[in-house]
């Protein structure tokens, strides 16, 4: 169906549906430690509460991807953190909304990790991730890091 009053084309079966879900812009952090990668358990009354994944947050506005991870583990693992290179930049889409995932070699600098906004946590291997339930976005990224040796030294 062609609208007149701007030349664009649309299907009329989809004007009850919004095109553009809401997008939450997160950024993660892949730490690695002695061969190890921390990852943090969600909060029961969370989103996808019980699930594994790695530590991070939404964005606010006006906050750069850096400056978000940096917050984000202080706030919920009480740790300082040097954010390095982009690892991987992933979308997906869940029913109620779409989350825009970026993740981050970071390097730890200070404190040990606690779980201060979040049920748990855990450094664990390249073998032992398959052990932990994570959310289906994070399914790409799981594949990548079994595959890359590399990242883990």
């Amino acid at each position: 169906m062609k609208d007149a009053a701007n030349g664009s084309t649309s299907d009329a079966s989809q004007n009850s549906e919004p095109k553009i879900q809401n997008c939450i812009e997160v950024s993660a952090g892949l730490v690695f430690r002695n061969g190890l990668l921390l990852i943090t358990q969600r909060r029961l009354q969370d989103h996808l509460g019980g699930l594994w994944e790695f530590p991070g947050g939404k964005r606010e506005s006006g906050e750069s991807d850096e400056t978000c991870l940096r917050r984000e583990l202080q706030e919920e693992l009480g740790i300082e953190v040097e954010v390095r290179e982009l690892i991987k930049s992933i979308e997906h889409s869940y029913p109620e909304k779409t989350v825009h995932l970026k993740f981050f070699r970071c390097a730890l600098l200070q404190n040990e990790p606690e779980p201060i906004g979040c049920a748990a946590l855990a450094w664990v291997s390249a073998g032992e991730l398959a052990h932990y339930a994570f959310p289906e976005a994070d399914a790409q990224l799981l594949e990548e890091l079994a595959a890359s040796p590399g990242w883990w030294t």
